[in-house]
């Protein structure tokens, strides 16, 4: 179910009740993978794996043939998930077993209007409730025109996540006002990867999101390091990181899980400060 959530000045947004206990600890850590790659049953070992590492919130990319916003190695992992027959109907059935498997943490999908429109909004938004699923991201969808998911969303207990980019400026206040669940702050412009050092001033966006909203907010895009989750997080709620997960299990396969949890449980210590802590 949604939920308002609002401070003493009436700075309110949507959310539902995982993914606000994602967010209740500074350093939140998500971590994404693709949904199908290599296959179903190691997709979810690796969401399992994800959150025995110490994630708070899950995001599973539903592959797609024209994935605009991903760089080559989630785009690469999108066309191996599809190569084997991955497809919409398949990630929801993968959210299901994670679900049945103990998983507890809030699961955020990724996909594009095109998969969602071929499905059904309404269906799409109703079959991810049910299946267990929390929130979605549609990274084509421009805000202004974003209105017919986000009821849709809505109606079912989902968050439609919105993005903000380094060039959103004016548009953040107006995006902010109106997002649920947590927004996500894209590091830097161009599309999803490791990259070697993140000089955007994230400070600066995130409180001009602060000026009008409680929000979470969580950085993605290019967080690859421990040290790089703890530098987003001096500011933003939490980080994100796909591309190195992905990576992770392009090289190991099916023995993957074993290294994602690992990897993952030292992005969440950098993330929460631990990785400061202990130095």
């Amino acid at each position: 179910m949604l939920r308002r959530s609002a401070d003493i000045e009436e700075k309110i947004f949507m959310t539902n009740e995982r993914i606000a206990k994602a967010f209740e600890k500074p350093g939140a850590f998500i971590g994404f993978l693709t949904g199908g790659d290599p296959d179903a049953d190691t997709t979810v070992e690796c969401i399992k794996a994800i959150e025995a590492g110490g994630a708070d919130l899950i995001e599973i990319g539903v592959p797609f043939s024209d994935p605009c916003a991903e760089g080559p190695v989630i785009e690469e992992a999108d066309l191996r998930a599809l190569d084997a027959g991955m497809h919409t109907e398949g990630i929801f059935e993968i959210i299901r077993r994670a679900r049945a498997e103990g998983v507890t943490a809030p699961i955020v999908l990724l996909t594009y209007a095109n998969p969602v429109f071929v499905y059904g909004t309404e269906r799409f938004m109703k079959t991810l409730a049910r299946a267990g699923g929390d929130g979605v991201i549609i990274p084509d969808v421009p805000f202004e025109e974003s209105a017919p998911y986000r009821n849709a969303a809505r109606n079912e207990g989902v968050c439609l996540i919105s993005l903000i980019a380094p060039t959103s400026h004016e548009r953040i206040k107006m995006i902010a006002q109106e997002a649920d669940g947590f927004l996500y702050v894209v590091s830097s412009m161009g599309v999803t990867g490791v990259r070697e050092s993140i000089t955007t001033d994230i400070g600066s966006i995130i409180s001009a999101v602060r000026a009008v909203s409680d929000i979470p907010t969580a950085v993605g895009f290019g967080i690859a390091t421990p040290e790089q989750a703890a530098q987003v997080c001096t500011a933003a709620d939490g980080a994100i990181t796909g591309s190195a997960i992905v990576r992770i299990i392009a090289k190991y396969g099916a023995d993957a899980p074993k290294y994602v949890e690992d990897y993952v449980r030292s992005m969440k210590d950098g993330a929460a400060g631990r990785e400061r802590l202990s130095a």
